[in-house]
């Protein structure tokens, strides 16, 4: 087997002159929150509020009109969504994204995003001996300059060949499921709870209170290729485009089993090459998890509420057959100047009862006094 790049010295500190620097900006794969690209979004992550998609129900709200899930800022930035620079051929892994918002994503917003290299972190990992945390921070602007959010996101930077050798996960037997089991995840899809044009007033929620859960999966091939629909993707690109990327960038450029070149985000659907690099099989995107933790809490704090912060920690892959339950529960409750906060204890975990992400949210919710 060939042998990947490693982390150099000589690599690692060219990479660090970076921080604090502008990043150039990729081509992002959407640019306006159209109403296509919004239900693109959401029907990608499985979310089926309509007020993301149904424009005579959005209408019908405070909003007057269709608003977009607050992360479709990952179809809207490729740094946001780990799209990393520097130490080539070192396999990036993203794990993680704070999000601030000030304002809500309305249909027809065109939003752009700036992007810093904010810091590197060498870490210890079981994974892979050694990780370098890479974090961007991301500033998203509208058309009159006034700014939507700002997020720090980060990837860790793993060598290979390390993690394989290392081997952290062993052999994973693939998940079969039963009927039971399966019926299980239909009727949590059939029940799940959407607060919709219900109020959820501020003083009505209590410290404990526990969230409706939000199923996820089974992970299947054909549910990753709905997120990259709507999503978009790093590398993902066909035929021309494709040879003109590995053109300049040719660490992108990794041989597949017919001896031509593809990108390493195939390890989403490659089972042999997310096993090069150390997984026992192909994986979903961590910014997938991110936006689903994202429905939970959009899903509970209804129309008139609002999603201020989103931090999530993606903990262990989630691998192709597995099931994600999106969990949380009321952590605390806070005023703040016009805003009365609620802060938001959440965790993702699969049938197997592995944590697989982790963090929280601050909601804002509507006074019962108005």
């Amino acid at each position: 087997m060939a042998r990947f790049p490693t982390i150099t010295p000589e690599a690692l500190a060219a990479l660090r002159t970076r921080i604090g620097q502008p990043v150039p900006r990729p081509q992002p794969y959407v640019e306006v929150a159209t109403r296509d690209a919004v239900r693109h979004w959401a029907h990608g992550i499985g979310d089926r509020n309509p007020l993301w998609s149904d424009p005579d129900y959005a209408a019908t709200s405070r909003w007057g009109g269709i608003l977009a899930p607050p992360t479709i800022l990952y179809a809207m930035d490729r740094i946001v969504s780990g799209y990393v620079g520097g130490l080539p051929g070192v396999h990036a892994m993203f794990a993680g994204t704070d999000f601030r918002w000030r304002l809500p994503i309305r249909e027809g917003d065109r939003i752009v995003g700036e992007s810093l290299l904010l810091d590197l972190v060498e870490r210890p990992s079981a994974f892979a001996k050694r990780a370098i945390q890479q974090t961007y921070r991301t500033t998203f602007r509208n058309d009159q300059g006034a700014i939507v959010a700002e997020a720090d996101s980060w990837c860790f930077r793993t060598e290979r060949d390390t993690a394989r050798e290392r081997a952290k996960y062993g052999n994973v037997a693939a998940y079969r499921y039963t009927q039971a089991e399966l019926e299980a995840i239909r009727k949590a899809y059939a029940d799940e709870t959407v607060r919709g044009a219900t109020p959820r007033h501020w003083e009505d929620v209590a410290i404990g209170q526990v969230l409706p859960p939000v199923v996820k999966g089974p992970l299947t091939v054909t549910s990753v290729i709905a997120f990259i629909q709507g999503w978009g993707g790093l590398y993902v690109k066909g035929h021309g485009l494709a040879f003109e990327l590995f053109d300049r960038h040719p660490a992108l450029a990794i041989d597949n089993p017919f001896g031509v070149p593809e990108p390493p985000e195939r390890v989403h659907w490659d089972a042999e090459f997310a096993r090069a690099v150390g997984v026992p099989g192909a994986y979903d995107y961590g910014p997938e998890r991110v936006a689903w933790l994202g429905h939970l809490v959009t899903n509970w704090i209804g129309d008139e509420g609002a999603l201020r912060r989103l931090n999530i920690q993606v903990r262990r892959h989630n691998l192709l057959g597995d099931t994600t339950w999106c969990r949380g529960r009321v952590a605390g409750k806070t005023e703040q100047e016009e805003e009365a906060l609620v802060e938001l204890e959440l965790w993702a975990e699969n049938q197997r009862g592995d944590l697989t992400a982790q963090g929280s949210a601050t909601v804002a919710l509507p006074r019962r006094a108005g």
